[in-house]
């Protein structure tokens, strides 16, 4: 009875009212012994096979969601430079953005051409144009798996990261088959996979991807049932060899300050299972850590981690906010000696599946900002070679890499770019568990439209199409790895007539300068006030 209700279905009922009328077409034949039915059968007939054939077929998963009616979606598309004035928006900068974006991320991921003729479509002198730097003399490249090291004195297994890596996105806000095929996709390419603080599942150890285990304030697959930490679980959880970092999430960039949830809709059985939480109830992520209250608590804590999980690299994640209360963790690392090995920076323009208006618009500090602000921060109380950066928000092109590792950061994470490789339309039905692609859904009948051999490759070609054009990029500026671009490489236009480059832009101190009274001014005041016993001055 179950899978012939599935049939009556909104999404299934455009095939199964075909099937019906197509059948009455042909009965009416029969009874009335007229051809004059017969237009009425050979139309029903074919949309029949067409919504047979979208079931069937394994390349769209919208299509196998919504047979028939979603054929309307890939009209829409053909006539694409007529509708091109509503689709590409920029939330920024007000010239082509998402749209154009998520083609590119489509087209690497099926391996289709990604040239475009007739030059740029965006206007050069729009304020917040960037460019990037070439060189009369560029150099070559013959690979393109461009590596950083992560973990030296503090760790006894260093892991060696893909400068682009899948963001951090849990099992839970994304359903099974997403999270098997993304990890199947960074098995293939060697690049790792963040759980999300939903934690560690069967599905991420699946296909045996390099994994970044996120534990956040819920400290779910690590926690009592009081929902504190559990070091005993945690120790048996992180010696899994899949497991190759570790990351404290402090704070989010959708939603910093606020926690966040999993609405009980979407909290089945299972979920309840792996993250210790109750069937169908909100799980909610406490917006503070109650493992740690102080900077100086806080690196203490990620030392336990570290010892925990058998001394791999351990780091943390934050959105950027109040400035001197990330110098009070700078100050906590200097009086114990002990750092992360990475931190992660997470943009204020990072997505999630839902998160307040105010929040998303207003809150925290984006992601050039922030970068810039922790990696002078580390320069000048001389830990930057110590600590790896990793960043993420809107990371989606070469370009977007290459600009940010500019900016100092080490390895990119890429959510929405592998949202998008996965066939992600952008309906905005994360947080209702109507996905029509199967992707952000725990909606059984929803998530097997999405077919996990075919979506792993695009997650792996659109990673490996990325890195090649990184490595264009690179030797076109005349360099051998993404690691020497410089911030005199990149400019902005700052308005009609006036551009800077992002040296001029963003300046960075002298090493070891807020340890004396060399520390320029717009430091000293936050940095005067931070303290390692408080985060709050």
């Amino acid at each position: 009875m179950r899978r012939l209700a599935h049939f009556f279905t909104p999404r299934i009922l455009p095939l199964t009212l075909t099937f019906i009328l197509c059948c009455s077409s042909l009965f009416a034949i029969f009874l009335t012994h007229s051809i004059s039915f017969l237009p009425l059968f050979v139309i029903f007939l074919f949309l029949t096979l067409v919504g047979l054939h979208d079931i069937l077929q394994e390349e769209h998963s919208v299509l196998r969601n919504y047979p028939i009616t979603a054929h309307l979606r890939f009209i829409l598309e053909e006539i694409r430079p007529e509708l091109r004035q509503y689709f590409m928006e920029d939330e920024t900068h007000g010239f082509p953005f998402s749209r154009d974006k998520r083609a590119i991320v489509y087209q690497r991921a099926k391996l289709e051409p990604d040239k475009r003729p007739f030059g740029t479509q965006l206007n050069v002198y729009d304020e917040g144009y960037e460019w990037m730097m070439h060189s009369l003399s560029p150099s070559t490249i013959n690979h393109h798996d461009f590596r950083i090291l992560v973990g030296g004195e503090t760790t006894t297994k260093p892991y060696e990261a893909s400068l682009f890596n899948i963001s951090a996105m849990s099992f839970g806000a994304l359903s099974a088959n997403a999270i098997r095929a993304l990890n199947a996709g960074a098995k293939a390419g060697h690049f790792a996979h963040n759980t999300g603080e939903g934690g560690y599942t069967p599905y991420h150890h699946e296909h045996g991807g390099d994994i970044i285990w996120e534990i956040g304030s819920g400290y779910f697959g690590c926690r009592h049932l009081d929902g504190k930490f559990d070091p005993e679980k945690f120790a048996a959880q992180s010696i899994n060899n899949q497991i190759k970092m570790i990351e404290l999430k402090l704070s989010q960039g959708a939603k910093p300050g606020h926690g966040g949830l999993l609405p009980g809709s979407k909290v089945t059985a299972e979920i309840a299972s792996i993250r210790g939480v109750a069937v169908g109830k909100d799980c909610v992520s406490p917006a503070a850590h109650t493992a740690f209250t102080t900077p100086l608590e806080l690196v203490e804590f990620i030392e336990e981690l570290r010892k925990l999980s058998g001394r791999k690299p351990v780091g943390f994640k934050l959105c950027i906010g109040k400035p001197e209360e990330f110098f009070s963790i700078c100050k906590a690392m200097l009086d114990t000696g002990l750092y992360p090995d990475f931190i992660t920076i997470d943009g204020k323009e990072g997505g999630t599946g839902s998160a307040p208006l105010e929040f998303m618009d207003h809150i925290g500090m984006p992601l050039r900002e922030g970068l810039t602000f922790v990696h002078n921060s580390l320069i000048g109380i001389g830990l930057r070679d110590k600590i790896r950066l990793a960043v993420a928000g809107k990371i989606i092109t070469a370009f977007d890499i290459a600009r940010a590792m500019a900016l100092g950061a080490d390895w990119c994470n890429s959510a929405r770019g592998f949202m998008f490789s996965l066939g992600c339309i952008q309906s905005l039905k994360c947080h209702t568990d109507h996905c029509p692609t199967g992707i952000a859904t725990q909606d059984p009948a929803r998530m097997q439209a999405l077919v996990i051999p075919n979506k792993a490759q695009r997650v792996f070609h659109y990673h490996l199409e990325t890195m090649k054009s990184l490595a264009e990029l690179t030797a076109a500026a005349g360099y051998d790895h993404p690691r020497q671009l410089k911030l005199s490489d990149f400019y902005r236009r700052i308005n009609e007539r006036e551009i800077a480059s992002l040296r001029e832009l963003y300046p960075q101190p002298q090493k070891n300068s807020f340890h004396s009274e060399t520390i320029e001014q717009r430091f000293y005041q936050d940095w005067r006030a931070a303290r390692p016993d408080r985060f709050h001055s």
